[in-house]
């Protein structure tokens, strides 16, 4: 397997362009099951969790053609409503196509998915939710089943914001007859980009970024041009490795308008913070300022960020709380860490205490998670001696060449094969 190897030590300088969002991408992709033709999507980054979500569509019939982060997307050709184990098993967004296969077909068979290890993240209000649309459900030996003649809109309230069950229900009510209202839908850009594109493809969706959605059924979709939006996370994580290196980076081609939390947290270490149209400059200031954090739903600080601001927490001047409300198991990351001679204590599962420490020491680290890998990078780069980063196939699936970008800032950092 590949290494990343760190040497530490090293401030941030430059600029790096931020690529589109895994997190949009991977629905976005999805609702290309509703279309009878052709879909285009454009500023696709170049991913595993891409690649996986590809392969499952060429699975089921779909032709893909992908070049120069473009993919092309034809759904005519779709002839199978099964998506199988050996495909599902890499990531827990294959859930994502149950909604648009029983929509368009009125039929789907879909793997209980897998994914990252944090946390079960439970598929039911997905399957609540497909009920409530008229879908008869039913699990048997690892695979739900769902079944409609025709879906039919209705009334769902969900019991917390869920991102992939509002973004699978939306999917699936956009060819339900009648009007569906999804109550206590998540708010994150990635819907508002999903709800955007579904109306270019003749959908009739109103209330996308606010708690209710309101869905007016129609009887089919067609092509569309869609461009992925940028990736919220990866700003986040070059925001953070900017301020804990003492850098000073402009980050191009991303939204301010999505990472206000993140703003506001950085801003309170003393990051100097410069916000234009579509980039950020960011300047780290020692000494770095301990902030409390506490992850929650969009426009809340985002759980995706919270491994990474946790290792700027490690060398802050004091003491920290962070506060994991979305998903339990998400500090495996920690115990790494520590390995590196950071100071965590952690109380009840979901509570982190971080005293900082004046340096970290460079170890041999190994990687759980996604976003657990983009905070031992972090790590890395603050450490003193030489960083080895294992299991690093996590990091491939949500930052498209990590090593490359950080390079052109000046790190010394590189992947071993």
């Amino acid at each position: 397997m590949d290494k990343i190897q760190i040497i530490g030590g090293r401030q941030l300088h430059g600029e790096v362009n931020i690529s589109g969002a895994k997190n949009a991408a991977l629905p976005l992709i999805a609702s290309s099951i509703l279309v009878n033709g052709k879909t285009c999507f454009s500023n696709v980054p170049n991913l595993m969790d891409i690649t996986s979500i590809r392969q499952l569509l060429e699975d089921l019939g779909a032709s893909c053609k992908a070049s120069n982060n473009c993919l092309e997307v034809d759904g005519s050709l779709i002839n199978k409503i099964e998506a199988e184990y050996d495909l599902v098993r890499k990531m827990r967004a294959s859930i994502l196509v149950l909604g648009p296969l029983v929509a368009r077909f009125g039929h789907a068979k879909v793997s209980l998915p897998g994914g990252c290890a944090i946390g079960a993240r439970p598929v039911d209000m997905h399957l609540s939710g497909l009920e409530a649309l008229g879908a008869v459900i039913s699990i048997d030996h690892g695979y739900i089943e769902a079944k409609a003649n025709r879906l039919i809109g209705n009334e769902i309230y969900f019991d917390m914001p869920t991102v992939t069950g509002t973004e699978n229900l939306m999917m699936a009510a956009t060819l339900a007859k009648g009007t569906t209202e999804l109550r206590n839908a998540a708010r994150e850009p990635e819907i508002v980009a999903l709800a955007d594109a579904l109306n270019l493809m003749g959908a009739k969706i109103n209330g996308a970024g606010t708690p209710i959605i309101t869905i007016e059924g129609v009887k089919n979709l067609s092509s569309a041009d869609i461009s992925i939006i940028p990736d919220r996370i990866e700003t986040g994580t070059f925001m953070v490795a900017a301020a804990a290196t003492g850098g000073d980076v402009l980050i191009k081609g991303c939204n301010p308008d999505h990472i206000g939390g993140i703003i506001n947290k950085l801003k309170a270490t003393g990051t100097s913070i410069e916000i234009f149209s579509d980039s950020i400059r960011v300047i780290g200031n020692k000494p770095i300022k301990s902030v409390d954090i506490k992850t929650l739903p969009y426009p809340g600080f985002p759980t995706d960020m919270q491994a990474q601001f946790m290792a700027l927490m490690t060398v802050a001047d004091g003491r920290s709380m962070i506060h994991e409300s979305i998903f339990e198991n998400r500090f495996v990351h920690a115990n790494e860490l520590l390995r590196m001679g950071a100071k965590i204590s952690i109380s009840n599962g979901n509570i982190a205490m971080v005293k900082g420490v004046e340096n970290l020491q460079a170890a041999p680290v190994m990687a759980s998670d996604l976003r657990a890998s983009a905070s031992l990078v972090i790590a890395g780069l603050i450490a003193e001696g030489t960083t080895m980063i294992s299991r690093v196939y996590h990091i491939d699936r949500g930052y498209e060449n990590i090593e490359t970008k950080f390079s052109l800032l000046g790190a010394d950092i590189k992947r071993i094969k």
